[in-house]
């Protein structure tokens, strides 16, 4: 029985427009074959085994022509799998969905289409530039700048808003064909590199002089040329290139697995993320402490998490033992406010954490506390600092400390030379992993922002300097942190 065909649009450029559908067609797939202008993070949501095969066409290079990519799609149909086409844009937008469609229709094969954000959609949405507005226009033409010769720019030249497609190269004779068949010169005319990602590139002018302004600036495709009245408005609805991280790289050093939350906040700021993970979690090496802790656990008067990942896999293992969450009568300890999230989605309560989000601030909360023969159930990282324990130790606790996971090296092959404009730690960890995979030097130049004291003192121990820290020790102060970098001038640091 065959497989089926998707013929998704993948959107303008930015990952997180693509829609529902679109997304939803990527996770059940079992092939993908995807073109150049298809974002990159959008291969993250197929399955594991699915196949990611690309076949984009660049102006010089083709991996497959267009009736080997027709003939990709039908004989992995024909072999029953699930095949999705991820084209940029729309697949119906100058984007030969058409062709690929007819072709399946020929050879018997089931298919749908799935729409996508069309480039000049990204475009007006993310410049400022609506491509209709009352009082400048009503008609939008497109057009492709491939063959000047062949378009008939009588009849399309003179529309209100032109929207150009890959028409980048050939724009000089297009800006002449417009003037000469009655378009002022003086008409307001946008280029758009790389529409709604953080590396957006815009260039204004009129027809008369953005032929010379893309030739200047050595703008290269893709792009997108919008002619035409609506120009006017990018001073003033632009708001994507005013974000305050617009165009700023920002390494990103957490797990893969908690990336996300950074990640997201960052790009929502404007900046364009590269996630270069310097630790990895990985279960303990042995859960038999812990699993014994955990069938004792109403013997504990305090439970202490000193992280969200002490939290997940405490619960991970206790939803594997014979007991639950009602043998738990021991007072709930946290470190900070993403430790105490983690605790509270299970519904629970966090009973005492410090003003200051760190070992020493969780220690102060315990003034006044009797300890004397208190047992402290304390699930942490299998190294990690022993301020707690030896300091409840000492005020007479009886502490047992149980190793719930491990933090190692991520396996990397090799380390790309970075090039960014602030480079961030969320632990020491972090910080210790990043020198032992990439070492001090590949920090030359780079701003690093820390999320609080002891990864700074990591830091700097290992010779970095450390351009900002954060004044609250979680990821808005992170975030603050890097904006301090990246919206002022810094000098960066020396390593010599």
């Amino acid at each position: 029985m065959p497989g089926k065909v998707f013929l998704v649009g993948a959107g303008p450029g930015d990952p997180s427009l693509i829609t529902v559908k679109g997304r939803q067609c990527l996770e059940a797939a079992d092939s993908v074959l995807y073109d150049h202008l298809a974002a990159d993070a959008l291969l993250d949501f197929p399955p594991p085994a699915a196949e990611r095969l690309y076949v984009g066409k660049k102006k010089s290079a083709h991996a497959f022509s267009q009736p080997e990519i027709c003939e990709l799609l039908i004989e992995r149909a024909r072999r029953g799998l699930t095949v999705v086409r991820l084209k940029g844009g729309d697949p119906y937008m100058f984007g030969r969905g058409g062709e690929e469609a007819e072709a399946l229709v020929d050879a018997g094969i089931p298919f749908e289409v799935v729409p996508g954000v069309t480039t000049p959609l990204g475009i007006a949405a993310y410049t400022g530039v609506p491509l209709t507005h009352r009082e400048h226009t009503s008609a939008v033409t497109f057009v492709t700048g491939h063959a000047v010769e062949q378009i008939d720019w009588d009849r399309v030249g003179m529309s209100e808003t032109l929207v150009i497609f890959m028409g980048l190269t050939t724009f000089t004779a297009i800006a002449h064909e417009l003037i000469a068949h009655g378009r002022s010169p003086e008409t307001p005319a946008m280029a758009v590199r790389w529409a709604t990602r953080p590396d957006q590139e815009t260039v204004t002018g009129t027809l008369a002089t953005l032929p010379g302004i893309i030739g200047k600036r050595g703008m290269r495709p893709p792009a997108t040329i919008i002619v035409g009245e609506v120009v006017r408005l990018r001073e003033k609805l632009d708001w994507y290139e005013r974000l305050p991280l617009f165009g700023k790289r920002i390494v990103v050093t957490r797990a893969r697995a908690q990336a996300g939350s950074l990640t997201s906040r960052l790009q929502a700021l404007g900046a364009a993320v590269i996630e270069i993970p310097a630790i990895e979690i990985v279960p303990a090496a042995d859960y038999g402490p812990l699993d014994r802790a955990i069938a004792n656990l109403p013997a504990y008067d305090y439970l202490i998490f000193t992280s969200a990942n002490g939290v997940h896999h405490f619960v991970d293992r206790l939803d594997r033992s014979t007991a639950d969450l009602r043998g738990l009568r021991a007072c709930i300890c946290a470190i900070g406010p993403a430790t105490r999230a983690a605790v509270e989605a299970l519904h629970l309560k966090v009973d005492l954490m410090g003003k200051e989000y760190v070992a020493e601030g969780l220690l102060e909360a315990f003034a006044g506390r009797d300890l004397n023969g208190k047992r402290v159930l304390l699930p942490r990282a299998a190294v990690a600092r022993d301020v707690i324990p030896v300091e409840l130790t000492r005020r007479g606790a009886q502490v047992d400390v149980v190793e719930a996971y491990r933090t190692v090296l991520p396996q990397r092959d090799t380390v790309v030379p970075l090039t960014a404009d602030c480079i961030t730690f969320t632990s020491s960890s972090t910080v210790r992993n990043f020198v032992e995979i990439a070492d001090v030097d590949a920090l030359r130049g780079i701003p690093v922002a820390s999320i609080g004291s002891i990864t700074s003192q990591t830091a700097r121990d290992l010779g970095i300097a450390v351009a900002a820290e954060a004044a609250e020790f979680t990821i808005d102060g992170l975030l603050d942190a890097v904006r301090r970098i990246c919206e002022t001038e810094m000098t960066p640091p020396s390593y010599e």
